[in-house]
């Protein structure tokens, strides 16, 4: 579940606004479908099970809506091939 959370701060007139998600079960359903081998064909590999609030970071850090990370090939692969979200790799292989 992805919870939307609003923080203002009255020092800057500001408005925060903080995305939560418990990725618990997406990383227990990607280790358990990578064990039972369940990694597509040679022709269609499933990579990976990325939460929504990974995608947002990684579009926030990089100043690039959602529109260009789908339409660029290269941000779904860094994400995919960062070693930091190994945890949701279905399929161990480059992408």
């Amino acid at each position: 579940m992805l919870r939307t959370r609003l923080h203002y701060v009255p020092e800057t007139d500001t408005t925060a606004i903080e995305r939560i998600q418990d990725c618990t079960p997406i990383v227990e359903h990607a280790k358990a479908l990578h064990n039972e081998g369940i990694h597509g064909s040679s022709e269609m590999r499933h990579a990976a099970r990325i939460p929504m609030v990974i995608v947002e970071r990684y579009c926030n850090e990089r100043g690039i809506g959602f529109d260009e990370f789908m339409q660029a090939e290269e941000h779904l692969r860094a994400l995919l091939n960062d070693p930091a979200l190994a945890a949701f790799r279905v399929w161990g292989g480059r992408v």
